[in-house]
């Protein structure tokens, strides 16, 4: 399998190179030359979250120095559930925060982490010290964070925007230590994208410290996120013989580009819904065909809070103009009052709290009409635990949040970080 840039369709690469080299020369951002073909019957004897995984991954591995590994790294990787709870007839809520950092990054994180490891000590595509430079809303920032740290070969350093994340998602962002370095940027996470994409064009920063990215737009990282939607799609088609459809809270576009992705390859899914917050670019393109990028709205929803999402690159290579994007998908954005009341409401209705990412996506299959939930079985995707936003869920549910057992334990180390000014010299300095 070999990867292309979407700006320059001509230039391939392995995935080793793909991986390590984060974007591609040209700005663009690499994506398999050809997508495989599945359907259920590929999938018969894998039902645990690796096995689904290794499956649906072996094709994009086939021929590299990973192929092998393949099943090792999925179990390595990917060794925690991802439950479907059934909700009430109708919807179902697939539970992606049961990881290391309670948050669904966890997936690709963890998958591209181990997956870098391998190549590096390979010594053909990298040698060390690489280094990982990664912008964050909210949870991806963590989950890198747990991934790598500790790995030999390796620093980290995660930018993330100051007082734009809530308490416990910045002491998950600043823990670490060792070969983990936290920055907080003077600005919204979209200055932090921006500073990272600045550090990759300059070839002199780029070269001598071996950048690479661990945000979605490393299809190291996106790559193993339609594995949970191959599961999902694949647990609910087993039992019923009927298609799913998704509702997929999203900011930066991947968790629902890699929806798309598991689609395209042939997996059983019917719809797929975007909820967004109050940054509302890519709900705007798909309702007036115009991109117009802007700058970011803080919410509560804040892991979502992207004004230039950069999967959407991705997506229009795929599908092309506006009207084939939206034969993909819909997109819908959601209000802070309305991400309020969902919490309340669901709460209300089954006792269950939820993050306000999710409640996003809660909202819209509320808001979908009769007719239209009836037509096929949701699927919510819950992208982060609800104790990791305590201060906005608590005193809306009016009761406590216990944390998950491995969020409580990181809640007790000391964090450190420095706050910069949104400038490529800060960053710089720091490399």
């Amino acid at each position: 399998m070999k990867y292309r840039s979407t700006r320059e369709n001509h230039s391939e690469v392995c995935i080793e190179q793909a991986i390590m080299s984060g974007t591609a020369p040209d700005g663009g951002l690499y994506v398999p030359v050809v997508l495989p073909e599945f359907s259920a019957p590929t999938f018969d004897g894998a039902v645990e979250f690796p096995d689904v995984a290794q499956r649906l991954l072996a094709p994009f591995m086939e021929g590299s120095s990973l192929e092998r590994l393949l099943s090792a790294i999925c179990r390595e990787a990917l060794n925690f559930p991802v439950p479907l709870r059934p909700v009430e007839n109708g919807l179902s809520v697939l539970e992606m925060f049961h990881g290391p950092t309670a948050a669904f990054k966890d997936v690709g994180a963890r998958f591209l982490a181990a997956s870098m490891e391998q190549i590096i000590r390979d010594g053909r595509y990298a040698r060390p010290p690489v280094t990982i430079l990664v912008a964050t809303s909210g949870d991806t920032g963590g989950a890198v964070a747990s991934a790598f740290h500790g790995r030999t070969g390796v620093r980290v350093l995660v930018l993330f925007p100051d007082g734009r994340v809530s308490p416990r998602q910045q002491h998950q962002l600043t823990c670490w230590g060792g070969n983990v370095t936290s920055l907080a940027v003077r600005g919204e996470f979209d200055d932090c994208q921006r500073l990272v994409k600045e550090a990759f064009a300059d070839p002199v920063l780029r070269n001598s410290h071996q950048l690479c990215s661990a945000n979605s737009i490393n299809v190291g990282r996106l790559l193993p996120q339609a594995a949970y939607y191959a599961k999902a799609s694949l647990e609910h088609f087993r039992s019923t013989g009927k298609a799913p459809s998704f509702i997929v809270p999203t900011g930066n576009l991947g968790n629902g580009f890699a929806c798309v992705w598991a689609k395209r390859m042939g997996l059983p899914i019917d719809r797929i819904m975007l909820a967004t917050n109050a940054n509302t670019t890519v709900a705007d393109f798909l309702a007036t065909g115009q991109w117009l990028p802007r700058a970011t709205m803080a919410t509560l929803a804040s892991a979502m809070d992207v004004g230039n999402p950069s999967n959407m690159e991705r997506l229009r290579d795929l599908c092309g103009g506006v009207e084939s994007i939206r034969g993909e998908v819909a997109a819908v954005p959601v209000t802070d009052a309305e991400i309020r009341e969902s919490i309340r409401l669901e709460y209300r209705l089954h006792g269950l709290p939820w993050c306000p990412h999710t409640a996003t996506a809660l909202h819209v299959y509320r808001q979908l009409p009769a007719a239209e939930r009836r037509a096929s079985h949701w699927i919510v995707v819950a992208t982060a635990h609800p104790a990791k936003f305590d201060t906005v869920v608590e005193p809306l549910i009016g009761a406590k949040v216990e944390p998950p057992q491995e969020l409580a334990r990181l809640l007790t180390l000391p964090t450190r970080f420095d706050t910069i000014p949104a400038q490529l010299s800060e960053i710089a300095s720091r490399l």
